[in-house]
């Protein structure tokens, strides 16, 4: 009998420095990638490639990346919410549910330049949009709304069953435990899908290819929304980051300009990742009833 106890520690001793080692292994690895990109990148970095020019710098483009996930945002985070509160609290069982968990699970599964035709298709084709920020953004909202949907549907499940009988005890309707109890205790969870819908939004190529464009001509003190040059017009032709990123490098341009915008682009993506996941370790401190 002690001889298995003994053994059975020894193979818990090994099975935990394995998955120690494995852990060290992979967070080495993205640490070293992400250093290189970020390094390699400031390393061959001017001053004048920060600036807001048509070319040769990255400030135009950085901002259409960030504006464009915007808009992405926007358009996904409301419904997918309310697709995850719809298959979380209202849908029956039965072979129409399972059907659209299906079709959200294909959808999240979907290559993204399959994405893309399908938004060259319906937005610009058929919608007559042209090339632009809106018609890439809806094409990378299409993307991002799996994301935020199981993640809403998955953070509503996870909570525990008082949480909604004791609204409901209290006199409170359905829809007002669901926005007011439910909601904000699952925030936390669904700020992890918005993260990983917005990091994929960030570093998105494929499916913008065919529907954005190339455009970076902004004129800052145009603020006529209807002008093909204004920043905040969401109809004109913008090229992203990673959009740019591809373009020096296939056509073999400005390598050094290609390293300093994926630089940049990494450090966006840490950025919005660490700052988003703040916010919900802060929200999740707050509904839980501990001090911030």
């Amino acid at each position: 009998m002690e001889s298995k106890i003994r053994r059975s520690r020894d193979v818990d001793r090994v099975m935990t420095v394995i998955f120690y080692l494995v852990a060290i292994f992979f967070f080495a690895l993205l640490i070293g990638f992400a250093g290189k990109v970020i390094i390699g990148g400031l390393m061959g970095a001017k001053p004048e490639m920060f600036r807001f020019a048509r070319k040769g710098s990255i400030g135009n483009q950085l901002f259409n990346t960030i504006y464009l996930v915007f808009i992405s945002l926007l358009v996904s985070i409301p419904l997918g919410v309310c697709a995850g509160i719809y298959l979380a609290m209202y849908a029956k069982q039965g072979k129409m549910t399972k059907f659209l968990r299906m079709c959200i699970e294909t959808l999240s599964s979907l290559p993204s330049i399959v994405v893309g035709l399908f938004g060259y298709l319906v937005f610009l084709v058929f919608f007559g949009m042209g090339k632009s920020l809106m018609a890439g953004a809806l094409s990378v909202s299409i993307l991002t709304l799996p994301l935020i949907t199981t993640t809403t549907e998955d953070a509503i499940k996870g909570l525990p069953a008082g949480y909604f009988q004791a609204s409901l005890g209290l006199g409170a309707t359905k829809w007002q435990s669901i926005f007011y109890v439910l909601l904000p205790a699952c925030l936390p969870r669904i700020m992890t899908g918005v993260i990983l819908a917005a990091g994929r939004g960030f570093g998105e190529a494929a499916a913008l290819l065919y529907t954005t464009g190339s455009g970076s001509d902004l004129r800052w003190g145009n603020w006529n929304l209807a002008a093909p040059t204004c920043p905040f017009n969401p109809f004109r032709p913008a090229e992203t980051l990673s959009i740019q990123i591809w373009n020096l490098q296939v056509n073999g341009q400005d390598k050094a300009l290609a390293n300093t915008a994926s630089a940049v682009l990494m450090i966006l993506v840490l950025a919005f990742s660490i700052g988003a996941n703040v916010w919900s370790h802060h929200l999740k401190k707050k509904s839980s009833g501990e001090a911030a």
